[in-house]
Parts: structure tokens; C-alpha cells; sequence
């Protein structure tokens, strides 16, 4: 990682990240133009870091999870993140970080034992389902709505810009079950499992990054979901999405720091061997500095990050530094990537050169899991 990093790590994190590159190296950098061709990631590279234990960090060991801490997740969400293809990183990041979480945080014991398992195993991949095509942040305004019959609830709605939408096994749904006024009061989140009848797949979308990651239009259409399909209590599950948000905006975090790492390896590199007018770009003091000053911007929001998680890891809700480290992570990232391009001349512009590629990919990181105007009106009412 960097120099500074034993002051937070362990032994395992050091192991992890180790293992995590050979991963990159050997499962991800040698296959992912073609699953950007495809615009998804095989289920069987998802199962893989399954058999290696990294699907369930911090989930129970009697369901073949690690049971570890938020800091080990974060070692693991930015070592995976290490690597040019980020549609695959997000892939795997939604399923143990953003919609799997959910089951653990709000499900009853019945439904982790049923569920648990195959999320840790990759046998079950995972996606959440919060965004609609009118709601932009504001999930309040949920428009999907759920009426309860005899046995169950039947659902009605579409949902938009769903990663892992296409191949998922198993969805976890926000819905409106309350009235119409209710607003945040009126959520909750129901476990939907694929080809449940009712539900359906509309499209694939396509995008400007994050190209190996199949991102879906999903639709419901008189959907019947039995009441033991209910995550939580009904009505609650604004709560859940809020608190699962925190973590969602820390992988996202971790996500923009090992993907500003590789760019600055690969520009360094490049600047010290690209010549013009007889020099190399290395020479000029401007490009120089330019880019000391972006790594010293990356070694703040990486250390801001470990603190943060250190608290939350003691039990510290941590709710403002999280909405800093969002918006903080999509400025600096984009700012940073910019620039790399621009250094790289010509080549940075030529699509699927790997600067390009992470330069179209963190554009997303100000904008999903909360844009930045959202996160820093949250920073500001905090203050």
C-alpha cells in the first residue's frame, strides 16, 4: 500500500493484500477487456474470491464467513480495487459490501441461515435495488410500492441503474408498503430471489465506465412476495438503507484510493520514460509538482480513512467523516485522473488504454452512492 500503512495494519492486511494483487494479476488484468466487451464479469470469478474467504469479512464463521472487523473489509475493498478494470471491482463490492450487508444487519435468523452461505460461497451473487428512474438521492421518494393481500405483499414498480442487476440470484428490494404521505416512514426491504415470478430483467444498460459490470432496469409487475420475504420490520427500511449507506460510501472510498494508486503508478512510470524535446516529462518541475501534490492529496484521504474506520470499529457512528470521505474521494480521484490523462498526451485519449479506462471509471465516484452535493449538504447540517 504505502509506507505509512504498518501504523494501521497487521499481519493478516499485509497477507491480504499480497494475495489480493496475485489475484489482480492473475484473475482480472489478463480477461477484463474481454468482460468489458461483454459488459459483465463471469459468476465463477466472483466464486473464486468465495474459495479465498474474502466474500465474507466481517460475516460469521458458522456460515463460512471470516468474522473480522471493518478495517480488514477496507484492506480488502482497496487492495481489490488495485487494478485497471474497476467494473469487475464494483461487481464484487456491491455483493459484499452494499446489498449482502443487508441481510445481516436486518434479517432474521431464518433467513441468514437459508441466505448466508451461498452469499459467502458466490454461489448466491447479490445486488440492492433502491434506485428509480424519478428519485435521484432522495430515497424517500420511492415510488415502487408493495400492497399487502392475503400471505403476503404484491409489487408493483421499476428500479434503475442496478449493479449486478443482470446476473444476480438475489435481490434486496426497497419498496413503499406505507400510505402515500408516510415518505421515509413508509420503506421497507424485501428479499426477492431471481426468476420469481413477476419480476423481471428489462434491459441491460450501458454506460460510460464501469463497463464489465452488467448494471440493469428491473421491473415488477403484480410480483407476489410472501411475508417471510420481508427483511426487518415493515415501514423501517429507510433506517437500513441510511445505515447501510455508511458502509456502502467507505467501500466506495476504498474503491477511489486503489484506483488513484494504480493511475499514479502508471503515470509515474510514464512520465519517467516519455520524452519531448530531448527530456523526459519527469524533468519538467510543474508535472512534477503537480503530481507530488496529488499523491500527498491521496495520502490525506487515506489516512482520513483509516481513522474513520478505526472509530466506527469501536462502535462510533462516524456519520459526517463518512459524507466527507465521499464527497472528498470522487473530487480528488477525477481531479487526479484528469491530469494523468492530460500527461499521457495523445495515448491517454485512445479508448481502453488503461489510464483512459480509469479515467472514464472514477468519473461514476461522485455521483453514485450519494452524488457530492448530497454529501456535503450532509457535512454541512452536521456542523
Amino acid at each position: 500500500m504505502n509506507k505509512y500503512s504498518h501504523i494501521f495494519f497487521n499481519d493478516l492486511h499485509f497477507q491480504i493484500i499480497e494475495q489480493i494483487k496475485k489475484f489482480n494479476d492473475k484473475e482480472v488484468e489478463p480477461h477484463g477487456l474481454q468482460w468489458e466487451n461483454d459488459g459483465c464479469v463471469p459468476n465463477e470469478i466472483i466464486k473464486k474470491l468465495g474459495q479465498l474467504g474474502y466474500l465474507g469479512i466481517r460475516y460469521p464463521k458458522k456460515y463460512g464467513g471470516l468474522e473480522l472487523d471493518l478495517m480488514t473489509s477496507v484492506v480488502f475493498q482497496e487492495a481489490l480495487s488495485r487494478n485497471t478494470f474497476a467494473g469487475f471491482t464494483i461487481g464484487a463490492l456491491v455483493h459484499t459490501d452494499m446489498a449482502s450487508p443487508h441481510l445481516m444487519h436486518a434479517g432474521n435468523p431464518s433467513q441468514i441461515e437459508k441466505y448466508m452461505p451461498g452469499i459467502v460461497s458466490g454461489d448466491c451473487l447479490t445486488a440492492v435495488a433502491i434506485s428509480e428512474p424519478n428519485m435521484g438521492s432522495d430515497v424517500a421518494a420511492i415510488q415502487t410500492k408493495a400492497e399487502k393481500v392475503n400471505n403476503g405483499f404484491v409489487i408493483n414498480g421499476t428500479k434503475i441503474y442496478i449493479t449486478n442487476g443482470v446476473r444476480a440470484d438475489l435481490y434486496f428490494v426497497a419498496v413503499k408498503t406505507g400510505d402515500a404521505d408516510s415518505k421515509h416512514r413508509g420503506l421497507s426491504i424485501f428479499l426477492i430471489p431471481k426468476n420469481t415470478p413477476g419480476f423481471n430483467v428489462i434491459s441491460s444498460l450501458d454506460k460510460h465506465g464501469w463497463r464489465s459490470s452488467d448494471t440493469a432496469e428491473l421491473s415488477f409487475s403484480d410480483c407476489f412476495i410472501p411475508f417471510e420475504n420481508m427483511l426487518g420490520e415493515e415501514n423501517h427500511g429507510f433506517y437500513s438503507i441510511m445505515e447501510n449507506f455508511q458502509i456502502e460510501r467507505i467501500a466506495l472510498t476504498s474503491m477511489a484510493i486503489g484506483q488513484c494508486q494504480i493511475a499514479i503508478e502508471i503515470t509515474l512510470d510514464w512520465l519517467k520514460l516519455r520524452k519531448t524535446f530531448g527530456k523526459t516529462l519527469w524533468s519538467n518541475s510543474s508535472i512534477r509538482q503537480k503530481m507530488a501534490k496529488h499523491i500527498a492529496k491521496l495520502h490525506s484521504l487515506r489516512a482520513f480513512l483509516y481513522e474513520t474506520v478505526l472509530k466506527i470499529d469501536k462502535g462510533e457512528k462516524c456519520v459526517s467523516e463518512v459524507s466527507m470521505l465521499k464527497a472528498l474521494s470522487g473530487e480528488i480521484s477525477f481531479e487526479l485522473l484528469n491530469d494523468c490523462v492530460q500527461f499521457h498526451g495523445g495515448l491517454g485519449y485512445m479508448t481502453n488504454t488503461p489510464i483512459e479506462r480509469i479515467y472514464r471509471d472514477v468519473r461514476i465516484l461522485s455521483i453514485g452512492g450519494g452524488a457530492t452535493e448530497i454529501m456535503l449538504e450532509e457535512v454541512a447540517k452536521r456542523n
